[in-house]
């Protein structure tokens, strides 16, 4: 049985995290009363915990993103940047993650008079110390957003911090709108300078989206491509896949890791509910995918929900979770070296012992 607490010990790998997503409450809480921001609701942990929720799960990714304004308001120091990045780095520790790629946009981060270098150094000193304390490994990717047009900029940030923790380059926000294409340069940019794409698609908009950030801009990992539905035919009697088209057939051939996120795929209406979610046809047709929380505060999640989750509602089992996060760390941004050390000193030994321990409750 593959309970709550197995799914906790088990060393998980984490590739899909907002960190303006993830605050505790109460560090919101803390912060906003530091700084004299009085725009939330309300000033009680577990209130503002369902606050944060409710707005969330609403089943449209506009007003999911609302929320982040208060996030983002409280996120606008150095030294507050610094603290929700170590205070990430101890929750993932606590719920078995192993390593961590987070994500956030500088940019949103310098109201204040901050300076893009600083919000990224700010950033990774937070992320650098919770390694050190909590042993978790980790690595940051940099996002533009798709309403705005200083993609390059951030593009041109992400390569500069490359040896010092900035492993990829990501690109979120409302995807109605705003086609991947339109940053083309930024994506050109990176390709030239070898290094790493990952791209919110197929979340909002169907699969041209999914499309254009493989065949325009070069992705090397797709955020959700929940909507790569629409590009096979599901025999709904065997519950699988039985034919592909051009673009989910590609994504098969060439291994695209799919980062998937259960819970907020619901909350922001990407799927209607989670009995449709095309998650079990795509790990059944041995997609690469695997799970992510996306926005921990927002959907109430952790790795061990979405995981347990995926067990209650689709009998994945521990070999399924294992195989899954040796997906991820095969997928993550680390040289190959770094991400073969997890593999085989970190995720296998990891999941042995716990078998082993099960063994031996049940003897």
């Amino acid at each position: 049985m593959t309970t709550e607490e197995i799914i906790r010990k088990a060393p998980k790998v984490q590739l899909h995290d907002h960190l303006d997503g993830g605050l505790r409450p109460q560090t919101v809480i803390d912060i906003a009363k530091e700084i004299g921001y009085d725009k939330l609701p309300t000033d009680d942990a577990d209130e503002l915990a369902k606050w944060f929720h409710r707005g969330a799960n609403k089943g449209n990714l506009v007003e999911y993103l609302q929320g982040f304004e208060h996030t983002v308001a409280v996120m606008q120091t150095k030294e507050h940047i610094e603290r929700i990045a170590y205070e990430m780095m101890e929750d993932m520790h606590n719920d078995g993650v192993v390593y961590i790629e987070t994500r956030f946009a500088p940019v949103l981060h310098t109201a204040n008079g901050l300076y893009m270098e600083e919000v990224v150094e700010a950033a990774l000193a937070g992320l650098e110390r919770g390694k050190k304390d909590f042993g978790v490994g980790y690595g940051l990717i940099l996002c533009a957003m798709r309403n705005m047009k200083d993609s390059l900029e951030i593009a041109e940030l992400a390569v500069n911090f490359r040896n010092k923790g900035v492993v990829g380059f990501d690109l979120a926000g409302e995807e109605g709108g705003y086609p991947p294409k339109k940053h083309i340069e930024a994506f050109q940019f990176i390709q030239r300078e070898n290094f790493n794409i990952t791209i919110h698609a197929g979340e909002a908009f169907g699969k041209e989206s999914i499309w254009q950030a493989v065949q325009w801009c070069g992705a090397h990992r797709i955020g959700h491509a929940t909507r790569l539905s629409e590009d096979y035919v599901v025999d709904e009697e065997k519950n699988e896949i039985i034919a592909l088209g051009d673009l989910a057939q590609y994504i098969l051939d060439k291994r695209i890791p799919l980062e998937i996120c259960l819970l907020s795929n619901v909350h922001t209406g990407a799927v209607d509910k989670l009995e449709n979610h095309p998650f079990p046809l795509l790990l059944k047709k041995r997609f690469r995918v695997f799970l992510n929380t996306d926005d921990r505060l927002m959907s109430d999640t952790t790795l061990t929900k979405e995981y347990l989750t995926a067990t209650e509602m689709f009998g994945i089992t521990l070999d399924d979770i294992e195989k899954m996060n040796i997906n991820a760390m095969k997928s993550a941004f680390i040289h190959y070296d770094e991400r073969l050390h997890y593999i085989y000193n970190v995720i296998k030994p990891g999941y042995k012992k716990l078998r082993e321990e099960l063994l031996s409750l049940k003897g």
